[in-house]
């Protein structure tokens, strides 16, 4: 009897080692083929044999590549998100938790909603070696008290989850998640990276379709072409875009004159602010007032260049040797004390029943 399964008959399977199993096997389906047969699954069902005996080839025992999605989120924006979105909550000592209490629970649903491999960057402290650049860049003035105390509490609470977490102290969690992205896409079973969070300065991260950006309160999704729709330029030139319109997010202006149409038109054509001709007369392109954006560029271009320091975002922190550290195993012992300090309790039976299910 010959039985295929997904395109592989025994013989093609032949002389691997397998184990008989019996009763009902669990197997992930595959997400898609690249190069031959690589399956992105808990493992291989097949017919042994004449005999009517099921048997799963595992993964390692096909030697098969595992195709991963890499999911990385900005801890400290969906911090200020819960803490906007949700009403206030209070551990026992009066202090308040709802914000990381919002965080956890949505990290928890996306590992429900079959997410394997995510991590988490934090601004352990708000500012970075970008205010020395900026006297006007963003700093921890300002902020709420009540949700500036939540970000250790957030860092702690993620770890005990089983999340791999990054608390930035030099660099922003904006640099956490570009040296991420940098570091997992040289992984060859990384089939795709996901940057969760709206920040426009993350495009510049987007790569085809292999890196993109995630919005997920809209459910977006941004690949290069996304980014081209949005800004009217490449990746490439997202720094270069920031520069010129500015950041209002991040506290600093951009050139005066210089808005989104006028910027995308400019660098649509040459990529970068070093390439702009001083003289308006030798643009390839025509843009209204092109005299008095030609004039502040000359005569601002060290401060632009300046901006677009600010706004380029650093690959080359080194915060994990392989992506295998970001698979998810569940969670930590001291998850349930955290609970219990969150008023949370389904949240580690949660964590629990998610992990034995995957160990199955």
């Amino acid at each position: 009897m010959s039985h295929r399964v997904r395109g592989c008959s025994p013989r093609e399977l032949s002389g691997l080692t397998t184990v008989e199993v019996s009763g009902f096997l669990r197997c992930l389906l595959a997400i898609g083929t690249k190069g031959g047969v690589n399956w992105h699954c808990s493992g291989v069902i097949a017919w042994k044999g004449q005999q009517q005996t099921w048997a799963l080839f595992t993964r390692n025992s096909l030697n098969i590549p595992i195709f991963m999605k890499i999911f990385l989120v900005d801890g400290t924006y969906e911090l200020f998100r819960h803490f906007y979105a949700l009403p206030s909550i209070s551990d026992r000592n009066g202090r308040e938790i709802g914000a990381v209490r919002g965080v956890v629970g949505s990290v928890l649903s996306m590992l429900v909603d079959e997410v394997t491999h995510i991590g988490v960057a934090t601004d352990h402290v708000i500012e970075s070696f970008r205010n020395k650049l900026w006297p006007g860049y963003k700093s921890g003035a300002g902020i709420d008290p009540a949700l500036l105390g939540q970000f250790s509490f957030l860092e702690d609470a993620l770890t005990s989850l089983g999340v791999m977490v990054w608390p930035m102290k030099e660099l922003e969690a904006d640099d956490g998640l570009a040296s991420a992205a940098a570091c997992a896409i040289t992984d060859q079973r990384v089939e795709q990276i996901l940057i969760c969070t709206p920040d426009k300065d993350l495009l510049q991260c987007v790569k085809g379709c292999r890196v993109v950006q995630l919005d997920r309160r809209t459910g977006t999704i941004r690949d290069a072409n996304g980014v081209l729709t949005k800004l009217g330029v490449p990746p490439k030139s997202v720094p270069d875009y920031l520069a010129l319109v500015g950041d209002t997010a991040d506290g600093f202006p951009g050139l005066v004159g210089w808005g989104a149409k006028s910027a995308s038109l400019v660098l649509g054509r040459y990529s970068h602010l070093e390439a702009i001709p001083d003289n308006p007369a030798d643009w390839a392109v025509k843009i209204r007032g092109a005299k008095r954006l030609a004039e502040q560029l000359v005569r601002n271009r060290d401060l632009a260049i300046r901006f677009r320091e600010l706004a380029t975002l650093r690959t080359n922190e080194a915060l994990f040797e392989s992506v295998d550290e970001l698979h998810w195993r569940g969670p930590k012992p001291e998850f349930l004390a955290l609970c219990d300090v969150l008023k949370a309790p389904a949240y580690f039976k949660r964590a629990c029943s998610l992990a034995e299910s995957r160990a199955l």
